[in-house]
């Protein structure tokens, strides 16, 4: 019987030199990605005055913003945002160096008022420098958890404040809505844009 040959060693050439195994191909080096452009550097703050003008041409809807205190306080807005619907969560800027911000900056709780185009002397009255807000013709009176609630609105919600960000010279409000609902006669809302109040027209 002839023996079976030895499978595991590689046969001798005719010259006598056992061959090596081929060794693997080196890899090829991929090309490197461009790399974007730098954008200069920003060395001077945009200016104010420019930001302003850019916003005078954004049209808001009007609310007024209120908190219980030792007296009741609120003030204007064009910044409230709705956040989320679940959990109901809204925000509001409010100025840090305006009269309101020191009840609010207190309060657990505050009102939101949806304006409708027949309240531009609301508006106005709870936007003005040193006006008893809260004095007639203003009807008003204590809502749920103490928060004084305006009369005869568009729409209306207590919400529990959550956080207070310092953002520049503002305070971003961010609350969540525990009551609420809207008017009994659904109006045209109460708008701001470039400077005055102006309502929808359709």
């Amino acid at each position: 019987m002839t023996a079976s040959p030895d499978l595991g060693t590689p046969a001798a050439t005719s010259s006598g030199v056992v061959p090596t195994s081929i060794p693997a191909p080196a890899p090829v080096p991929l090309p490197e990605p461009p790399v974007p452009p730098v954008p200069p550097a920003v060395t001077a703050p945009f200016d104010s005055t420019a930001f302003r003008a850019v916003f005078r041409r954004h049209a808001a809807g009007v609310a007024v913003i209120t908190a219980a205190g030792a007296r009741p306080a609120g003030f204007t807005a064009t910044s409230l945002t709705s956040v989320s619907a679940d959990p109901p969560l809204l925000s509001f800027g409010i100025s840090s160096t305006g009269s309101a911000w020191r009840t609010i900056a207190d309060a657990g709780h505050v009102g939101v008022h949806i304006l409708g185009e027949h309240q531009e002397e609301v508006a106005a009255t709870f936007a003005r420098s040193g006006a008893d807000r809260f004095a007639p013709p203003t009807a008003w009176g204590p809502g749920p958890y103490g928060v004084p609630l305006l009369e005869d609105v568009q729409a209306w919600l207590v919400a529990r404040v959550l956080a207070r960000i310092p953002a520049g010279d503002h305070r971003i409000v961010v609350a969540q809505a525990v009551a609420g609902a809207p008017g009994g006669e659904a109006a045209r809302p109460l708008l701001y844009h470039h400077g005055r109040y102006n309502a929808l027209r359709h």
